[in-house]
C-alpha cells in the first residue's frame, strides 16, 4: 500500500506563474508526492519557496519539472543535480494496534495507524472506515482482534472496527427499531432505522408516508414535547426532528 515520493536536490530556477508570477535561483530541493503535489525548499524557514497542491499533471524529463493545475504553473529546471532518490511513503497515524491480519508474518510490521478517517495497515492493503465521531479504544474484537470503536447512537455502542465482523448500524438497529411511533397525525406507523447515506429514523409506511429523520450523533436525553426523542449531541440538547423548536 506504499506510495513513492520522488525528491531531487540541485542547483535549480523554480518558476511559478499563478496568481503571482515569482522565480527563485539556488541550491534546492524539489519533493514530488504521490498525490501530485510539488514543494521546493531551500535553506531558510519550514515554508517552500514555491509550491504546487495537487497538480493536475506533472512531468518531470531531461531536468525539467513542469507541474500544472489549472491557471497555476510551477516549472523547475535543474541546472545541476546533486542527487536524487524515490521513497515509499504512506499515511502517517496514531497507532491503535496491531494488525490482525499480520500477524505472525516476520516481515511485516504490522501496525494499524488511524489517520484521516481510516484505521489502515502500515504494511498491508487492510483499511477500515472510521465514522466521523467514532473514537478508537483499547479493548479489541473477540473474533477477529482489531480494534473496537465506540460511538454514540442513541446509546454508547462499542462494535468491531470491521463493520463485516460487526455492524454498528445493525447494533442501533436492535436497540431502536420501531421504538418511536411516527409524528403523523395521520399515520399508525412506526420509524425504523435505515440507512440512506446516514442512519436515519424513517416511516415504515414509506413511500405512503415520507416522514424521515437523521439520526443524531449523542445520547437518548429524555422526550420531546412533541414526542420524539430528545438527544444529547456535541452541540447541545435537541429533538430527533431537527426543526422542532418543542425541547424543553
Amino acid at each position: 500500500m506504499h506510495d513513492e515520493v520522488r525528491v531531487v536536490a540541485g542547483d535549480c530556477t523554480t518558476t511559478f506563474d499563478g496568481t503571482s508570477e515569482r522565480e527563485h535561483r539556488g541550491d534546492v530541493v524539489a519533493v514530488l508526492k504521490p498525490d501530485g503535489t510539488v514543494l521546493v525548499h531551500d535553506a531558510d524557514g519550514y515554508q517552500p519557496v514555491a509550491w504546487l497542491t495537487r497538480a493536475e499533471t506533472v512531468q518531470f524529463v531531461d531536468g525539467v519539472l513542469d507541474a500544472r493545475d489549472g491557471d497555476q504553473r510551477l516549472r523547475l529546471e535543474v541546472h545541476e543535480e546533486h542527487g536524487s532518490a524515490r521513497h515509499p511513503v504512506s499515511r502517517a497515524g496514531v497507532p491503535v494496534g496491531g494488525c490482525p491480519d499480520c500477524d505472525g508474518d516476520a516481515d511485516s510490521d504490522g501496525t494499524l495507524v488511524l489517520a484521516s478517517g481510516t484505521v489502515a495497515c502500515h504494511d498491508c492493503e487492510s483499511e477500515y472506515a472510521v465514522p466521523r465521531d467514532a473514537a478508537i479504544i483499547e479493548e479489541t474484537c473477540a473474533d477477529c482482534g482489531l480494534p473496537l470503536l465506540r460511538a454514540e447512537r442513541g446509546e454508547r455502542v462499542e462494535v468491531c472496527l470491521d463493520r463485516d465482523c460487526e455492524s454498528l448500524d445493525e447494533r442501533v438497529r436492535e436497540a431502536f427499531d420501531r421504538v418511536w411511533d411516527c409524528p403523523e397525525s395521520d399515520c399508525d406507523g412506526d420509524l425504523r432505522i435505515l440507512r440512506r447515506g446516514g442512519l436515519i429514523a424513517g416511516c415504515e409506511h414509506y413511500p405512503d408516508c415520507d416522514t424521515g429523520f437523521g439520526l443524531p450523533n449523542g445520547l437518548l436525553d429524555g422526550t420531546c414535547d412533541c414526542g420524539l426523542p430528545v438527544f444529547e449531541t456535541p452541540t447541545g440538547r435537541r429533538c430527533l426532528d431537527s426543526e422542532c423548536d418543542h425541547v424543553a
